[in-house]
């Protein structure tokens, strides 16, 4: 059962001077592959695979703020584009076409799909697969926050993205309680004899070597035409 309060959560929609040019870029994150319908669909219906009772809740209670967040980004663009002269909300093309207020497309006028939803039906998999979704999303508001137009746009936005990384938090602290945070084993099949190789794949130049190449963790190959 679902409630629509009209209300929003925490921040208001105020904006100084309506810009239909940035209200089209706004359209990433309402239709987009990073938007918000998008978050909020992978996060509901990951959901239902989850059989942890409180990863489960967190999930949907993150998935309805996240239909919140869609609420703002839609006010904004309406709020961008409602109350101008029409000859300026339709020199953004998108407008022209469509009329003014949000739209299920992104900034390039590229229809949203299902396809953007990355669910897999494993509690670890799906997490991780969130914490690019809001890696993703928080790195398109930062690029909006840089050509915000107006203060109020811009502070709404700063929400925007300050709750992104909240939820990357919930993701990763979900993930350590159930020891996979750094863990990359997970699943039913054990892997085989290969798991701990790096092959040295690069031939020019010298070679780069770290912690993702080096032992313990790891057996180097420098040349991996070379019999092991």
């Amino acid at each position: 059962m679902f409630f629509h309060k009209k209300e929003p959560i925490e921040k208001g929609i105020n904006i100084d001077e309506p810009n239909p040019r940035f209200a089209q870029l706004l359209l990433e994150q309402f239709g987009g592959a990073t938007g918000e319908l998008t978050a909020a669909l992978q996060y509901w219906v990951q959901s239902f695979h989850v059989e942890n009772p409180g990863i489960r809740d967190m999930l949907q209670d993150i998935a309805l703020e996240e239909f919140g967040h869609l609420e703002m980004v839609g006010k904004l663009i309406e709020a961008h584009t409602k109350n101008v002269d029409q000859t300026e909300a339709f020199k953004s093309t998108l407008f022209t076409v469509r009329g003014m207020g949000p739209h299920l497309l992104d900034s390039q006028g590229q229809a949203w799909t299902a396809a953007y939803v990355n669910e897999g039906g494993d509690v670890v998999r799906d997490l991780r697969a969130n914490i690019g979704a809001e890696a993703g999303a928080r790195q398109t508001y930062e690029e909006l926050i840089k050509l915000a137009p107006d203060p109020g746009t811009k502070d709404t936005l700063v929400y925007l993205l300050t709750r992104e990384i909240s939820h990357t938090k919930m993701f990763m602290k979900a993930l350590d309680s159930l020891g996979k945070l750094t863990d990359p084993l997970f699943g039913n099949i054990k892997p085989d004899d290969t798991v701990n190789i790096y092959y040295n794949l690069s031939s020019n130049g010298q070679d780069s070597r770290g912690p993702w190449n080096s032992e313990p963790d790891f057996e180097y190959i420098a040349d991996p035409q070379v019999s092991r």
